[in-house]
């Protein structure tokens, strides 16, 4: 078998061109892909950041649109009880529309008057002002007063019952004559 020895220059040769491999090696892994690690990690950190804004942003468009329908919502309903305020005092106007309500109801005879009005204390209320009226009904049965009462409130939006007395009638006791005070928010004009 015909071996040959590796000259001592041909020994040389590998070795350096082993340590130039080993220093071409550490060159790519170090300043090559290394850096190129860092920067991948680094845009992926920014666009997982980016995702979760991008979240948080489509989040935030579906509130505001939930936020303009209730808005439009809020309006409308502000400018249904606006147009709920008839034109002239409240003292005119007022006691005749309650009165016409309560004998849609069958209780007649209903005495309406003002007790006190005040305005409110809340600076985004200062269009409206707070009015006490005392309703006397003179003769009404216990369950014709219960619905009327609840379909007042109902169809009153701004009208609050705050005070009420019932008491019984001596002579017909299947009747009751009740007093109540209701407190109804109205727009200045």
């Amino acid at each position: 078998m015909n071996q040959k020895k590796l000259t001592k220059d041909q020994i040389q040769k590998i070795a350096l061109s082993s340590i130039g491999f080993v220093a071409l090696l550490y060159v790519y892994f170090s300043f090559f892909l290394g850096p190129l690690t860092r920067s991948r990690a680094a845009m992926e950190k920014q666009i997982n950041d980016l995702q979760g804004r991008v979240a948080t942003s489509k989040n935030e468009i579906s509130k505001s649109a939930n936020l303009e329908k209730q808005a439009s919502a809020a309006t409308a309903r502000f400018a249904a009880l606006k147009a709920r305020s008839s034109e002239g005092a409240p003292i005119a106007w007022f006691p005749p529309r309650m009165k016409t309500f309560f004998a849609g109801h069958q209780i007649e005879k209903p005495v309406i008057r003002p007790e006190s009005n005040g305005s409110f204390k809340q600076p985004e209320l200062a269009e409206w002002v707070r009015y006490n009226w005392l309703f006397d009904l003179p003769q009404t049965d216990f369950v014709t007063l219960g619905m009327t009462l609840a379909d007042l409130e109902n169809t009153e939006p701004l009208l609050t019952i705050s005070r009420l007395s019932i008491s019984s009638i001596a002579q017909t006791p299947q009747f009751q004559q009740v007093s109540l005070t209701a407190n109804v928010a109205i727009l200045k004009r």
